[in-house]
């Protein structure tokens, strides 16, 4: 389930990336919107569905300074695409009461795993589409997918990749580095 404010924040998150991302340039707005919902929303919706398989309350929240960041770091080329993010509690509402979950260390990592691994999966779905139909949407869709699992595999926390590295370091390589190499093989395409 999604609440009112919920979708508003992913809205506003979601148009500021847009705008970010399109460096302020109105007529490839709603194609960058479309992008960056394949891209972000999706990857905050993955951390919030696999929270709730495990049990927990997760809702996305912007985080307004990080929208501003986005927003001004647009203009020096390198973008800090990070407007807000999924919060996870342990508590879970039931009809009228609140239970715990209380998540294993590898719950938590598959949790912050979600995210990076959906941004992989789209970003290697399009660069497959890519040599099927040679679209500059289909580069552009996958180079942002990468950029963003890169970016949020870092092991800094409160990033995901500090998270996925503490639960197991083997999979977070193996996942940094498909990033990585996503990255790098789109540089020479």
């Amino acid at each position: 389930m999604v609440s009112k404010i919920e979708v508003r924040d992913l809205s506003i998150s979601v148009l500021a990336l847009s705008l970010a991302f399109s460096g302020f340039n109105f007529k490839a707005l709603p194609i960058t919107i479309l992008i960056i919902v394949l891209v972000f929303a999706f990857h905050e919706l993955s951390h919030k569905f696999v929270a709730q398989k495990y049990g927990c309350f997760a809702e996305y929240r912007m985080w307004p300074l990080g929208i501003a960041l986005a927003l001004l770091s647009s203009f020096t080329g390198i973008i800090f695409a990070a407007p807000g993010a999924t919060y996870i509690s342990p508590y879970t509402r039931k009809k009228f009461a609140f239970s715990v979950a209380h998540l294993t260390k590898k719950e938590y990592g598959k949790i912050s795993l979600a995210g990076p691994l959906t941004n992989i999966i789209v970003g290697l779905t399009f660069l497959i589409l890519l040599f099927v139909y040679p679209l500059d949407l289909f580069l552009t869709i996958s180079n942002i997918s990468f950029f963003l699992a890169f970016f949020n595999l870092l092991p800094i926390f409160p990033l995901d990749g500090s998270k996925v590295f503490a639960w197991d370091i083997k999979i977070w390589l193996v996942v940094f580095a498909a990033s990585l190499i996503g990255l790098i093989f789109l540089s020479l395409v």
